[in-house]
């Protein structure tokens, strides 16, 4: 009882002096600089003379202190050794003391010896001097650095009982980055070890932690150490390799986090902020794309851009995958205020350049053509449309109007103002469309290819699937369910998609950009076909339940336009590989313009108290491979 409790006494001094370190903290350091030069001196000559100061070595010293202090407080404060303190030590601040210390000692026996004139002091004690000088002032920057980032439990910041247990799972670059990140903010945790299967990192220490075995390991070192949290640090995990993890880590009863995938980084940096709970995303697949960065950032340094739709989830995820790229202006469009206002933010803190955020409906000729007169963007990324197949299925007209003629809009607007670039994101749902969404895209396909051959402007078209956790998107309706108890709504147990997320799609997409010649349609390769049976029940397993016991799965039935299966996205003919793996390209195909525009404003006429059926049959002749399932509404 007695060394707890002066264990606790301890720790509230230590407490109470690191405080006022902080609140203090140039004062302090002047303080403890000065204490230095003094005890470095004192000792400097006590080493000399064996302990044994006689008369004469008191008198020298007396006559050396002074110059000392005035010396080196200048030559210290001339360098900078007044200042940070207390955040970092590091080699280069190692390497500031020693320069320091080297010219100050140089000045003090220039002084000596050329102004004072004194005679009869032992080299050695100024050799002496600057060597305890330069160990003492380094020794107290890491100290400091110790105490801050919780090396040692007695001197922590934190109370022990506040800290979590914490278990690193990867000793790689990113496992050691993020123990470094947890010490410097200081972040209530107490780090255990790492678990780590490289058998060349076994019984190996990195930051001061060891590698305590591998991952089959985890409930043994989980029960031994009584882990709260797991955080896996390995950012280029395949779904397979997380699914085992996590299986195991769920298995010992800890929380388990985990980093984003590369391809989900911006700057490809880790840190301890990205830490977040995982989900099902990591399960399904976390594939690294590998970008040509140079031929990005060839067509796209330095240009104006203008991204429709830059409000929604893809939209919103291009603009922030351009500012890598350092374009020269970024516009903004959406008829969404409120969700532009905050991507608008969020680019403001990633991009320094000019950024234009602009409220207007792609369908509205005149305001568009305001937009593109004032900015005159030299790439446009056409991301605005409708998408929601059921929704679309009991709107078609609204589907024409967004997705047809306002894709028809920004596209003569682009070809008009010189536009050098305009990159339409297109769906897997306009192969052998069943619905109206995806037909709508398909004849948005087929005026931009058409459009290519009677422009400067290159036309380029990207397909892709599903993107997991896209607003409306099955992940979040899911979550939702589970929230609330369930039932999880599965529309039939055979049904699956192909997923992607949303960073690997849009940085695909700048790639794709990147080859367009004009006229082409590029295909992204999407993986293999996902049963949204499986998703929901990885999904109420992660959330902590059972399926079937805890949360009821029910079965609705496919909605309307609906298909059992998706196609595969790159079946079919006249379909050819490009210079990366994820991304296939399918020769263009001409369209007489003219007979275009005829069908197009005809499909404009029609009114919309109409019915779907009216509209249906003009888009099927503008598309003969459209071919309307059975359970749309008539």
């Amino acid at each position: 009882m007695a060394d707890l409790v002066s264990q606790l006494i301890v720790r509230l001094h230590l407490r109470k002096v690191w405080q006022f370190a902080l609140s203090h903290n140039r004062v302090l350091i002047f303080f403890l600089t000065l204490a230095v030069i003094v005890l470095s001196l004192v000792a400097a000559f006590l080493l000399r003379f064996d302990f044994e100061i006689g008369a004469g070595q008191q008198h020298m010293f007396s006559r050396i202190l002074l110059p000392a202090i005035a010396m080196k407080l200048a030559v210290f404060w001339v360098l900078g050794l007044n200042r940070g303190w207390w955040r970092y030590a590091s080699l280069a601040d190692v390497l500031d003391i020693a320069k320091a210390t080297f010219w100050s000692s140089i000045g003090l026996t220039l002084f000596l010896v050329f102004v004072y004139r004194l005679e009869g002091v032992p080299r050695s004690v100024l050799i002496l001097d600057a060597g305890l000088t330069f160990v003492l002032m380094a020794g107290i920057r890491f100290v400091s650095r110790i105490v801050r980032e919780q090396y040692l439990p007695l001197l922590s910041l934190n109370g022990e009982q506040e800290r979590i247990s914490t278990l690193i799972i990867g000793a790689g670059e990113s496992g050691q980055t993020i123990v470094r990140d947890i010490r410097k903010s200081g972040a209530p945790r107490r780090l255990v070890g790492y678990l780590d299967d490289d058998p060349t990192k076994q019984r190996s220490r990195f930051q001061g932690l060891p590698v305590l075995g591998t991952t089959a390991s985890v409930e043994t070192f989980c029960a031994k150490y009584e882990v709260e949290e797991i955080i896996i640090a390995i950012p280029v995990a395949t779904a397979e390799q997380m699914r085992r993890i996590v299986e195991l880590s769920v298995g010992a009863g800890a929380r388990v986090t985990t980093l984003p995938a590369i391809s989900d980084l911006i700057n490809s940096r880790v840190s301890v902020k990205q830490i977040r709970d995982v989900d099902v995303r990591d399960l399904l697949g976390r594939r690294q794309v590998n970008l040509d960065v140079t031929k990005i950032e060839h067509y796209i340094k330095g240009k104006d851009i203008l991204v429709t739709g830059a409000a929604g989830s893809i939209g919103a995820e291009i603009c922030r995958q351009l500012t890598r790229f350092s374009p020269g202006s970024l516009a903004l469009v959406d008829i969404a205020e409120s969700p532009l206002f905050f991507v608008e933010r969020e680019i403001q803190s990633l991009f320094s350049g000019p950024i234009h955020a602009r409220i207007a409906d792609v369908r509205d000729p005149l305001r568009m053509e305001a937009v593109f007169a004032d900015l005159k963007p030299l790439l446009v990324f056409h991301a605005a449309a409708y998408k929601h197949v059921p929704m679309m299925e009991h709107n078609p007209s609204e589907a024409v109007s967004t997705n047809v003629h306002g894709t028809r809009v920004v596209a003569d607007l682009a070809s008009q103002y010189g536009t050098e670039l305009f990159v339409m994101i297109s769906t897997d749902k306009a192969v052998n469309p069943t619905n109206v969404m995806g037909a709508s895209k398909r004849c948005a396909e087929i005026y931009v290819q058409s459009l290519n051959d009677h422009s400067q402007t290159r036309f380029s078209t990207v397909r892709f699937g599903n993107v997991l956790d896209s607003a409306g998107s099955v992940i979040p309706i899911f979550k939702q369910q589970i929230l609330q108890g369930g039932p999880v709504t599965v529309t039939d147990p055979e049904v699956t998609r192909f997923f992607m997320t949303i960073p690997e799609a849009t940085q695909l997409v700048l790639q794709a950009g990147s080859m367009g010649v004009g006229g082409e349609i590029f295909l992204l390769d999407m993986g293999e076909p996902v049963k949204i049976l499986d998703l929901a029940e990885e999904l109420i397993h992660l959330s902590g339940f059972t399926p079937g016991e805890d949360i009821k799965i029910e079965f609705t039935g496919l909605r309307p336009g609906e298909k059992l299966h998706e196609e595969l996205l790159l079946a079919g003919e006249n379909i050819k590989p490009t210079e990366h793996e994820a991304i296939r390209v399918t020769a263009s195909q001409e369209f007489d313009l003219n007979g275009i525009v005829e069908s197009l404003e005809a499909l404009y006429q029609i009114p919309h108290i109409a019915g779907k059926q009216k509209i249906i049959e003009q888009l099927k002749g503008m598309v003969p491979d459209f071919t309307p399932l059975s359970n749309s509404p008539s």
